[in-house]
């Protein structure tokens, strides 16, 4: 399993919310450079970075700043945020970005999906957020009719490979990830899965790896000091 720690940005900022709720946002590093410097220092691989401004607002908003420091961090790197159009797949994937994630996308825009992957493969990952097991979209501000699992089936039946799940109401709130709604996903889809949302120690860690997940994605964790980011990396690689 890879760990792959967060930066959120907003406003230019790297910060943390709780449940999605923009209102909450908390500046937790003092630059976005940083943190993912002191990412690549603790051993990490890959890192996993979203536009926040650009989700909520369906474009790219920190566009710039996320590539600049996605190069200069020297890591392998997946954004998603207000990636609407091919436009903007085009435009991270030419700047060196690994893998683009299609959030709202999946739900509003299958189309898009089909297209990307089609034309780049398994650069293109689905991130699906849900709330009491039913999909949200647009930054976590609008609510669809269908449940995760039905829509990551659909993602899989068009060629995604890799789906980011993420349980909103455990995100950022340090209580540990919703593990039945992982567990039921891995047993319903072959595609890897991501989980996000809810890791706060290393037990947690060790949690994920027993369901056999491929991914972890950390934030609120590292920045407040509840898990040791390079001790986790180096746990994950002896499992």
């Amino acid at each position: 399993m890879i760990i792959l720690p967060a930066i959120d940005i907003k406003d230019g900022n790297c910060v943390r919310l709780q449940k999605g709720v923009y209102e909450t946002a908390q500046k937790v590093a003092q630059s976005p450079y940083i943190a993912a410097q002191s990412f690549a220092e603790a051993g990490a691989e890959w890192m996993h970075m979203v536009d926040l401004d650009g989700a909520k607002d369906a474009k790219l908003i920190n566009a710039d700043l996320i590539a600049d420091v996605a190069k200069s961090s020297g890591l392998k790197v997946e954004v998603g945020g207000g990636i609407r159009n091919m436009g903007a797949v085009e435009y991270y994937l030419s700047r060196g970005i690994d893998r683009v994630i299609l959030g709202s996308a999946a739900v509003k825009d299958p189309q898009l999906v089909r297209d990307a992957v089609k034309a780049f493969g398994d650069k293109i990952i689905v991130g699906i957020d849900a709330k009491e097991g039913m999909v949200q979209a647009e930054g976590w501000l609008d609510n669809s009719e269908i449940n995760y699992i039905e829509l990551a089936k659909r993602m899989e039946d068009v060629g995604v490979r890799t789906i980011v799940f993420t349980d909103i109401d455990q995100d950022g709130m340090l209580s540990g990830p919703n593990l039945k709604q992982l567990d039921d996903l891995a047993h319903e889809v072959s595609c890897d899965i991501i989980a996000s949302g809810g890791v706060a120690v290393l037990k947690d860690i060790i949690n994920l790896s027993d369901l056999d997940v491929y991914g972890a994605i950390c934030g609120k964790a590292i920045y407040s000091g509840t898990l040791d980011l390079k001790q986790a990396i180096e746990m994950t690689r002896k499992i």
